[in-house]
């Protein structure tokens, strides 16, 4: 292959993979009011600053037919910036790909830019849009978030660690941010809550909304 057809082949794999789960993902994410991942990012951050890192990493799952399936960037966005000419690190949870569910890679890339954002001495932000653990990959998504957790107790009193909540963040996707120094939510489309309201009516016998059961107010 010519280092011609290399390059369009690398365009072509960056349009894919910057697409997330895809224009109709993409669509019902807008449909609620919210933003893509790298919307976000983009929006939150000074102009032209964001370097993104891991553009091409893709899940490592091989049970329940997951080698079949292309999660691009693995449902997460990561990488550095500065806002306001001060240098931070980030990342923004993709709900758009598996529902931002956390795999083994996905928590590989979380936990690489904590490390950066250590080695640099700038805070972390990390905004949140996740169903939790991916179950199809079972104890890996549990060690990958025990992975973030270690990182969350390290950073605590070296850097300062920001948690924005942008959508339903259940079980693991929640624990990370109650570690961290500030947690930011929004009415009406926050969610925060260990188990979700179809576990509490299977197990309590009680119905409860979403809203009602981990909201922005409450």
């Amino acid at each position: 292959m010519s280092v011609k057809q290399k390059t369009v082949d690398l365009r072509k794999r960056m349009q894919e993979a910057l697409q997330g789960g895809g224009s109709k993902a993409i669509e019902k994410q807008k449909a609620t009011g919210k933003l893509t991942a790298r919307e976000r990012i983009i929006t939150l951050l000074d102009p032209n600053s964001f370097f993104e890192y891991d553009l091409f990493v893709e899940h490592s799952g091989k049970d329940f037919d997951m080698d079949k399936k292309y999660l691009p960037g693995d449902g997460v966005v990561t990488g550095t910036g500065t806002i306001s000419g001060h240098p931070i690190c980030i990342y923004a949870q993709d709900f758009t790909v598996a529902g931002g569910s956390l795999g083994y890679m996905h928590a590989k890339k979380i936990t690489k830019i904590m490390d950066h954002a250590m080695k640099l001495k700038v805070p972390i932000i990390g905004i949140n849009d996740s169903g939790g653990a991916r179950i199809q990959e079972g104890v890996n998504s549990l060690a990958g978030y025990g992975e973030i957790f270690y990182r969350n107790t390290l950073s605590s009193g070296v850097i300062p660690q920001i948690s924005v909540i942008l959508g339903p963040c259940a079980g693991g996707a929640v624990y990370s941010p109650a570690l961290t120094d500030f947690v930011f939510v929004v009415d009406k489309i926050s969610k925060m809550f260990i188990t979700g309201p179809e576990v509490i009516k299977t197990v309590l016998g009680e119905e409860i909304s979403m809203e009602e059961l981990g909201g922005a107010r409450v």
